[in-house]
């Protein structure tokens, strides 16, 4: 015989969140070739993917769905491209999928992991024109984001 607590736990859901899986990327990069590819295999094999289809305008504020939705799922994934750092948007999610503590898969799509963990090669110019629009202790925030990102074992698109 099964006594309350247990009876509690068979008919809560076996999920927490709404989401899996947050996918993180730079649009102009990735959006309509490597991310639409690996988008439709996950949601394919049953996966419960979140991918932001709209574009931000300069300007315009993070749309706060955007963060519920990094709250709301279990891991990111950050497909980390060239240009990736040259966006203020994709920086801020990867900054709260840090703040948030939230399993991190990093996918480094044509960049040098080292490059990332660093800000050196193609993200160098990217976060100097950051700190001189928004200031040195906003884009530490991102800096350090990109640094543990660059940190982890993730995909190289260059090993595949």
């Amino acid at each position: 015989m099964m006594d309350d607590d247990e009876d509690e736990l068979r008919s809560t859901p076996s999920f927490r969140y709404r989401w899996d899986v947050f996918l993180s990327f730079r649009g102009e990069d990735t959006r309509h070739g490597f991310t639409d590819r690996l988008y439709r295999q996950l949601t394919l094999n049953g996966v419960r993917t979140f991918r932001d289809d709209e574009e931000l305008e300069r300007g315009e504020e993070i749309n706060p769905s955007l963060g519920e939705a990094i709250e709301d799922s279990a891991a990111t994934i950050a497909v980390i491209s060239r240009r990736y750092a040259d966006s203020r948007w994709c920086l801020e999610e990867l900054a709260r999928v840090v703040d948030y503590r939230k399993l991190l898969l990093p996918v480094f799509y044509k960049v040098d992991p080292s490059h990332v963990r660093k800000q050196k090669g193609p993200f160098e110019k990217d976060f100097l024109k950051l700190e001189d629009r928004f200031g040195v202790e906003e884009v530490s925030r991102w800096r350090r984001a990109m640094e543990k990102a660059g940190g982890i074992s993730g995909w190289d698109s260059r090993n595949w």
